[in-house]
């Protein structure tokens, strides 16, 4: 097995498992979704798409706090599953939708949504401004899209600091700088462009875990990971192998970080 078919299976295995456990994350949590929604001006009875939609914790979210009509995509079935199973539980089944599809080619018309939004997960796609091209594609004339996505402060980044950031976010993720990131957006034809910088701080990111997901649903992902590392061999080793690699690197608050990046079309 190749390095580039290693990484590509350990990423599997990332979402997978992350699947199974019925959490996913993304920098800044549900502050950074909130601010988000703001500059890409959302409201009720938009129609929101929420590309790399993990759980549905983002698509949930919209729908009860904005009335929103929010559609989710993702690669991964087993996310799509658990974002249905969120819907149905918070009680806006009739105002979300999921299904299973690539960032890359998106199965929907023209002009279709009023905002297109992505949280930690167009730095994945290897084409990011294919990706970008497509949200552009299906949003409306004076809609939004908006990315909160992993950037790197400082570049080029240390070695240990992508190495974290590949067993955190995951380890096909391409962060990119500020500049990256919104030449993306200027290129796929949009304007009014906004660009919002953060750098991370660990402790801050695990107190907007619990703030996104309630000390229920946190407490109700721990039972699922510890039923999954009883009984899957290969959870087991991918627990190992992640703590291996080491602890947070003391210049990560220097180097590695979020942004939002928003364009009008």
């Amino acid at each position: 097995m190749n390095a580039a078919t290693s990484r590509m299976k350990q990423e599997e295995q990332f979402f997978e498992f992350a699947a199974e456990a019925g959490l996913t994350k993304h920098l800044g949590g549900l502050d950074a979704t909130t601010a988000l929604a703001e500059l890409c001006h959302i409201g009720q009875g938009d129609r929101i798409l929420d590309v790399g939609c993990g759980v549905g914790q983002t698509a949930v979210s919209l729908a009860k706090q904005y009335g929103s009509i929010v559609v989710g995509v993702d690669i991964v079935p087993r996310m799509v599953e658990r974002s249905q199973e969120r819907a149905r539980r918070a009680g806006v089944a009739d105002l979300t939708e999921f299904r299973v599809a690539d960032a890359q080619e998106l199965p929907f018309d023209d002009a279709t949504f009023d905002a297109v939004i992505t949280e930690s997960a167009t730095a994945f796609p290897e084409d990011k401004q294919r990706a970008v091209n497509e949200y552009v594609r299906v949003t409306k004339p004076g809609g939004y899209v908006g990315l909160n996505e992993s950037t790197w402060i400082k570049s080029p980044p240390p070695p240990e600091v992508v190495v974290w950031a590949q067993q955190e976010v995951g380890a096909q993720v391409a962060p990119q700088s500020p500049e990256a990131w919104t030449a993306l957006l200027a290129d796929a034809g949009l304007h009014d462009l906004v660009a919002r910088v953060y750098s991370v701080s660990i402790k801050d990111e695990s107190r907007s875990i619990v703030k996104r997901y309630g000390v229920g649903g946190i407490l109700r992902s721990l039972w699922r990971v510890l039923r999954l590392y009883l009984r899957n061999p290969n959870y087991r080793a991918f627990v190992k192998r992640v703590r291996g690699q080491g602890v947070v690197p003391a210049n990560l608050t220097d180097t590695f970080g979020y942004g939002l990046y928003v364009g009008r079309k």
